[in-house]
């Protein structure tokens, strides 16, 4: 066991080297400041593409986490540079809060308020005062908090409502993408929410905002997690009734190991033996989703009984963690066993072994998804790094407990 975990903290260092060397060498804006904002899945810039704010807070995040594990230089110097343009070119220094995108110069492009993003700004910024001890990354991070409980927070049902204009108004346009419900209350703003106000715990042991991060996990235990499947819901109207029939086995994964790492971040000794259990739970509902190459499926409609044949590069980093946690948590072998798996089919499938970084997804066949992007609005150096950092701690973790 030593030796295979060994090897497993090995290769995901090297992961690590060569997805945060690739951002560094190919996500430079050299021409307009900050990172690109697109690029395709042969590695071709898009110029004139839109920057989008989870991008770059999302790089804020990777290569801030990644300075605070190695202590790279050339690390801190990237999440700095990312803390500056966003500073500069996403803060809405009239209303507050974030933009959606700014274009290609960084001047503003879509100015509404999506929870979803300012989520993910509290979560870089957070990290990167850790990494920098910057107080203007602190005082940004804690202020766009207070926004999102003065705007977003629901008095009446609890939890947050996905979107507001600029100014803090009712937004009739809700979803994050396409693809998702135009619904008040999703699973996957909340998610990012308890992670987002869980790192500013890290930074500001604010007591109201411990209190939050509980209000958010018994918000999952009561109404998000499906009490009869352990599946996760996706949406939900204003006061909790459901409003999707889809199961996203990579939310389900993502969100089994989260809740519980939020719990013990928080030293809430009766939630974490709730948050346990539940997560065992779900992580065993995901597991429904593994294919027998041992990647995870995308989505699974229940009510039309159709599976979505595609396995994409997210779901399959958040596997490897979450599988991992169940088996931390369990000692049952067989977590293990799909935690390292997921990394298997990573290395089959997902790595780009010829142009870098990772596919956004593969199809059916196995086939690299060439349609979608390499870099861009959603695909960012998050899911994969943070996979590698969070198998990197654990098994450091596990081999001092030994000594």
């Amino acid at each position: 066991m030593k030796e295979k975990l060994g090897e497993y903290k090995r290769e995901m260092e090297s992961e690590l080297h060569e997805i945060l060397s690739w951002w560094m060498q190919m996500s430079i804006d050299d021409t307009h400041g900050g990172f690109v904002g697109k690029m395709d899945h042969d590695n071709r810039i898009y110029t004139e593409a839109p920057k989008g704010s989870v991008l770059n807070s999302r790089i804020l995040w990777a290569f801030s986490a990644a300075y605070n594990m190695t202590h790279n230089g050339e690390y801190l110097k990237i999440a700095d540079r990312a803390f500056h343009y966003i500073a500069e070119n996403f803060i809405d220094k009239e209303f507050g809060g974030v933009y959606w995108s700014v274009d290609s110069t960084g001047k503003p492009l879509d100015r509404k308020k999506q929870v979803y993003a300012l989520a993910f700004s509290v979560y870089g910024l957070s990290e990167f005062y850790l990494a920098s001890k910057n107080e203007n990354a602190k005082k940004i991070a804690v202020y766009t908090y207070n926004d999102i409980l003065t705007h977003s927070y629901d008095e009446k049902f609890g939890g947050y409502i996905e979107a507001l204009t600029r100014d803090w108004n009712q937004a009739s346009e809700l979803r994050l993408s396409a693809k998702d419900a135009n619904e008040k209350k999703s699973m996957n703003t909340h998610l990012h929410l308890l992670e987002a106000f869980t790192n500013l715990y890290r930074i500001w042991k604010d007591k109201s905002l411990k209190q939050r991060i509980v209000e958010i996990i018994r918000i999952f235990f009561d109404h998000i997690i499906d009490s009869k499947t352990d599946h996760l819901i996706l949406f939900f109207d204003e006061v909790w009734n459901p409003r999707s029939n889809i199961i996203s086995y990579g939310h389900d994964i993502e969100a089994a190991w989260l809740i519980h790492e939020s719990a013990r971040i928080i030293e809430d000794d009766s939630l974490l033996e709730e948050a346990k259990a539940r997560s065992v739970k779900t992580a065993r509902a995901a597991a429904k989703g593994l294919d027998s190459d041992g990647g995870l499926w995308y989505e699974y409609d229940v009510a039309q009984q159709h599976l979505t044949r595609q396995k994409h590069s997210w779901p399959q980093a958040e596997a490897m963690v979450g599988f991992f946690n169940a088996w931390q948590l369990t000692e049952d072998e067989k977590f293990l066993k799909r935690s390292l798996q997921s990394w298997e089919f990573v290395k089959e499938y997902m790595l780009d072994k010829k142009l870098g970084e990772w596919y956004w997804g593969v199809n059916a066949d196995q086939s690299p998804m060439k349609q979608e992007e390499k870099l861009g609005m959603w695909k960012c150096p998050y899911h994969n790094s943070r996979a590698c950092m969070e198998i990197i701690h654990r098994i450091d973790n596990i081999f001092k407990e030994k000594k």
